[in-house]
């Protein structure tokens, strides 16, 4: 116990300066990029840092499942803060995050995440968030891939919660396959509401894609559904074995 508390100490420690040191180099680039892929890159160092020093071993399997030239939605499950470094780390591809409207308002920070192409989501109210989804689908179809947790948040258990509907709306309108992700493992190194880290193998594993090209608004349930099924069942053929 003595040992796990030190090295979460030292873990902190180094997330506290790489974040300082990266995260100002990722503001600085931002401004002056226009694709937003170099910030990607430095965030993705910062990334494999963490893990590094946290002695996390991520195994990847399924990327033949990626197909780099084509815009996708991201969709893997959610059980940790270490989810963060995990995929900004190990999936060999370009995305971008949504992030809320309001962080875009803050002085150079927001123009930092503009440079790094992420999307804005203005969820203040029904119609904004629907307009703000719709301008997110069109800057897909534009090629860029985005990333999204549909379950919206970190589970409390490990297993796989109820999804949001936003993530759906989006797909369906940009019309782009969904491709989920399997984590297993960092519920285990970082378990939600506590400070604790723990060494431990994680695992990620991306599954094949799923069109979304013949559903819409008003069949993104049954989507959603398929997308669920098909996550929750290799999700458990992971933990079982």
């Amino acid at each position: 116990m003595l040992w796990s508390r030190f090295h979460t100490a030292i873990i902190i420690v180094w997330v506290v300066l790489v974040t300082l040191v990266l995260g100002v180099a990722v503001i600085l680039v931002a401004l002056f990029s226009r694709n937003g892929n170099f910030p990607h890159l430095i965030a993705r160092i910062w990334a494999r840092s963490i893990l590094k020093v946290a002695y996390i071993p991520v195994r990847v399997e399924g990327i033949e499942n990626l197909n780099t030239d084509d815009s996708v939605i991201l969709m893997p499950n959610h059980q940790s803060n270490f989810d963060i470094p995990v995929l900004l780390g190990c999936l060999p591809v370009q995305f971008r995050w949504l992030a809320k409207a309001e962080l875009f308002k803050i002085p150079i920070f927001g123009r930092g995440m503009r440079g790094c192409g992420y999307i804005s989501i203005d969820r203040s109210n029904r119609k904004l968030a629907f307009q703000s989804l719709a301008e997110a689908a069109q800057k897909i179809r534009n090629g860029v891939s985005v990333l999204i947790f549909p379950e919206g948040t970190r589970s409390w258990d490990g297993e796989i919660q109820a999804f949001k509907k936003g993530g759906f709306v989006l797909s369906v309108d940009a019309g782009v396959p969904i491709v989920p992700i399997i984590i297993t493992g960092t519920g285990a190194v970082m378990p939600k509401g506590r400070m604790l880290i723990r060494r431990q193998a994680v695992g990620m594993q991306i599954l094949a894609p799923i069109a979304t090209s013949d559903y819409t608004r008003k069949t993104k349930d049954e989507l959603m559904g398929i997308v669920k099924d098909t996550m929750c069942k290799a999700y458990k053929e992971r933990t079982d074995n």
